[in-house]
């Protein structure tokens, strides 16, 4: 991906400009993940918050983590979109849900984790590394 990664919410109220490449990129499987979206997984990848401009009002819903983490979920109160993630592990990085992405086309996994929470019917794309757990830093 390229600088300059914009996107936002599906009503439009919550937007966002990116500066940075990603730091990684990949497909979380953990049910957290699953419950929050209704889906096998989030893809999603991992910037720097500095570099990231917020426009709107969002609203954070914090549950803990598989990891032991605090992981706050950032959604649009309006419509509810979910678009950021935010951990206590590592409160430097903000992470943005590829759906979100105003080309969502950008986007491309490097890696699946939580694998061991992963569904069944989930089929995961067999040319990616995966892991069972969070990856190491």
């Amino acid at each position: 991906m390229s600088t300059s990664l914009t996107g936002g919410c599906q009503c439009g109220a919550v937007r966002y400009e990116c500066s940075a490449e990603p730091l990684f990129t990949g497909n979380c499987h953990c049910r957290d993940c699953q419950k929050a979206t209704g889906g096998a997984y989030v893809p999603a990848f991992a910037v720097p918050v500095q570099s990231v401009k917020i426009t709107g009002d969002v609203k954070y819903y914090e549950s803990r983590s598989d990891s032991g983490n605090t992981f706050s979920r950032g959604f649009c109160p309006t419509c509810g979109g979910r678009v950021f993630g935010k951990t206590s592990g590592f409160p430097q990085f903000i992470l943005i849900t590829a759906g979100s992405l105003d080309d969502p086309s950008r986007f491309k996994p490097a890696m699946d984790f939580f694998t061991s929470s992963a569904q069944p019917w989930d089929h995961m794309n067999p040319d990616l590394p995966k892991f069972p757990k969070q990856p190491k830093a």
